[in-house]
């Protein structure tokens, strides 16, 4: 069209080539500054890696990214900087960050139910611009508490059919706003989902899944055993701490959680793939999820990744070296524990067969910091490298992506996020950025072979019900680990 309306316009051979060469010089210097889109990210053929729409292996290896000044819970979107924001996305390229996750929030996003917020979907576009240009893709993770909860998020997130409503509902615009977005990796529905225990919600559910799993007051109380047989549908407590040992009905209870959990996250997924059958979604499961290890039995979250599995393009999973307490650089034997621990979650994680990220992982580096009101013993940038190198190591073969928690050391955080980034404070790379550096380049395009391990296999039921049964699996985990000569270092 443009040759032609050159021609008519009688314009001669030769300045018409000048014409023409000018105007795609003037096109090329426009598109320079608009970033190539990167390409779609998709399950690989093997089923347990990532690989990019051109056929290229992809190992996802970030960061959780939130800003050091933006206060603690870090208001990410209401102190939105974008020149901060641009200079981070520099850092992290030159870091090798090919992934960064971020967290939505209702403030933010979804003020209300059925309506995206324009102004923080404004910033969000910038967010994923820069990204792209830094050649980064972006990883959102749902809806959560970051920024102020409006009134009508204050409730059972898990279980409240009103809530579950908007968080579909949520999605389906959230979705079909960014279809073919392919800077977008993956969605996460939400940070570290947990059942709730019990609460109005909770009861109701629980009674309608007891009537729908005995159908007959007479097979409950042949199953339970109960001292009291005066049990009655509709009427049914959920079980409390004095009877959480190893009893039937507790371990009914938490199958019953399981069912939420299953029920919450499919919900989600259908309206995510209805708007964008493309887009692929996971969930980032707090380490709770498997029961080798629980504070108490209440707080296994409800999360079972073999079922969770059935419904998620991929699974992830978070680690904090909480075995024996919380790590504080105690020595190899302390450090053992923690790795032994770590390698039997991702093992779990990983049986059915798909893809795995550990989406958060560290541990504090370069001070002293104090978080739960306990201040904990220093340790040096170099501590925090070896150790994180160690975490990376332990998970290889069962994860195929890593996620450290934090760009920056924060510290206002009141958690272990004071001292947990790649990066000081003030922007200066620590040794773990260093070491972080040189593993981002070693797994770019990794090939991965599943990580096969003689080891003891967990009783999942025994230790939903029995703190007892947890602690002995652990031990004797721990002895197969140390006694294996090829384990990582």
């Amino acid at each position: 069209m443009l040759v032609r309306m050159f021609l008519l316009r009688g314009i001669g051979r030769r300045s018409w080539f000048l014409t023409f060469g000018c105007w795609c010089l003037l096109a090329s210097c426009r598109g320079a500054d608009t970033p190539r889109p990167l390409p779609k990210i998709h399950i690989a053929p093997d089923g347990r890696t990532f690989v990019t729409a051109d056929g290229t292996r992809f190992v996802p290896f970030g960061v959780n990214y939130y800003r050091p000044d933006t206060g603690w819970a870090p208001q990410m979107w209401s102190k939105f900087d974008a020149g901060a924001v641009r200079a981070d996305f520099e850092r992290m390229r030159d870091l090798g960050v090919n992934c960064v996750r971020v967290f939505l929030t209702y403030a933010a996003f979804c003020k209300e139910p059925g309506k995206l917020e324009a102004d923080g979907l404004a910033k969000f576009e910038q967010f994923l611009a820069m990204a792209e240009a830094a050649g980064i893709y972006v990883h959102p993770t749902g809806l959560d508490h970051w920024e102020p909860l409006p009134d009508w998020a204050k409730v059972d997130r898990v279980a409240d059919e009103a809530h579950l409503n908007a968080l579909a509902e949520f999605w389906k615009l959230f979705a079909a706003r960014y279809r073919g977005r392919s800077v977008i990796f993956a969605y996460d529905l939400r940070n570290e989902p947990e059942v709730q225990w019990d609460n109005a919600v909770m009861r109701e559910k629980w009674n309608h899944w007891l009537a729908q799993h005995y159908g007959t007051l007479d097979k409950l109380v042949s199953t339970w055993h109960p001292t009291n047989a005066n049990l009655r549908f509709g009427n049914m407590a959920v079980p409390g701490s004095p009877r959480l040992t190893g009893s039937r009905e507790v371990l009914d209870y938490q199958l019953f959680r399981e069912d939420v959990a299953d029920e919450w996250t499919r919900r989600q997924v259908s309206a995510i793939k209805a708007a964008d059958s493309n887009a692929l979604v996971t969930v980032g499961l707090i380490q709770w999820s498997i029961p080798s290890l629980l504070p108490r039995l209440q707080n296994y979250s409800g999360f079972r990744p073999a079922r969770q599995a059935r419904l998620l393009d991929f699974l992830e999973i978070h680690f904090y070296p909480f075995e024996n307490g919380t790590f504080s650089y105690g020595g190899s034997v302390e450090e053992g524990r923690n790795l032994a621990y770590l390698e039997g979650l991702m093992r779990e994680v990983a049986l059915p067969g798909k893809p795995v990220i550990l989406a958060e992982y560290g541990w504090y580096g370069g001070g002293k910091p104090k978080f739960g009101g306990v201040p904990f013993p220093a340790a040096s940038e170099e501590q925090q490298a070896q150790f994180c190198r160690r975490i990376v190591k332990t998970s290889e073969g069962f994860a195929t992506g890593w996620l450290n928690w934090g760009l920056y050391d924060v510290p206002q955080a009141n958690d272990v996020s004071q001292l947990t980034g790649v990066l000081t404070a003030s922007g200066q790379i620590k040794a773990w950025g260093h070491e972080f550096k040189k593993l981002a380049a070693h797994y770019k395009e990794q090939r991965f072979q599943p990580k096969r391990l003689q080891r003891p296999a967990l009783d999942w039921n025994a230790c939903l019900t029995n703190g007892p049964a947890a602690r002995r699996f652990r031990q004797e985990y721990l002895k197969a680990y140390n006694a294996d000569p090829a384990r990582a270092n």
